[in-house]
């Protein structure tokens, strides 16, 4: 559970009277966050979406190529198998 509190005392008053004294297990520790994120510029914010499409254009060009390659290789296994059917009969 997050707590924002200005100090260490004052996030363990916040949690004990929410669930009660004595009820903590551990005392709350102290989480610092990690930088904040800069907003883009419109300029910057442009170019990680075409990037993003790029990419994903490329992953659909891949599936497509697999989905014909297993396509071609069906066929190639149903014309085996009708050749070597009408060959038998």
């Amino acid at each position: 559970m997050a707590v924002f509190a200005d100090s260490m005392i004052h996030a363990r008053l916040i949690l004990e009277y929410q669930f009660g004294m004595n009820s903590l297990a551990t005392a709350p520790v102290q989480v610092n966050e990690a930088g904040t994120i800069k907003p883009q510029t419109p300029d910057q914010a442009r170019l990680a979406a075409l990037k993003r499409q790029k990419d994903n254009v490329a992953k659909q060009i891949e599936a497509e190529r697999d989905r014909q390659k297993i396509h071609r290789a069906q066929q190639q296994i149903s014309q085996a198998i009708n050749s070597k059917s009408s060959s038998v009969a």
